[in-house]
C-alpha cells in the first residue's frame, strides 16, 4: 500500500511562493490563471500486511502533528 499525502496553504493565508508561479505564469502569457497555491506532497510505502485504518488513523495524526502545521495548512491523505 501506498499512503500519498497532499499539503496546501489555507485559502485565506497569504501564500508568497503561488502569488510569485502566478505573476510568472502571467508574465509568460498564460492568460485566466486565478490563483496558485504551492504546497507539499509525501509519498509513504507501508509494509506489506500494514492494516489500512490503523495506518490512516497514525498517519492522520502524524499529518496533524508533524507533516503539516495546522494553524496554516490544510492536508489530504489517500491510502492506495
Amino acid at each position: 500500500m501506498k499512503a500519498k499525502i497532499i499539503i496546501t496553504p489555507k485559502k485565506a493565508v497569504l501564500d508568497p511562493q503561488g502569488k510569485t508561479v502566478q505573476s510568472a505564469l502571467e508574465h509568460m502569457g498564460y492568460a485566466g490563471v486565478a490563483g496558485v497555491h504551492v504546497g507539499k506532497y509525501v509519498e509513504i510505502d507501508l509494509a506489506p500486511g500494514t492494516d489500512r485504518a490503523a495506518a490512516q488513523t497514525a498517519l492522520n495524526e502524524a499529518c496533524h502533528r508533524f507533516l503539516s502545521n495546522p494553524v496554516i495548512e490544510d492536508y489530504k491523505l489517500e491510502i492506495e
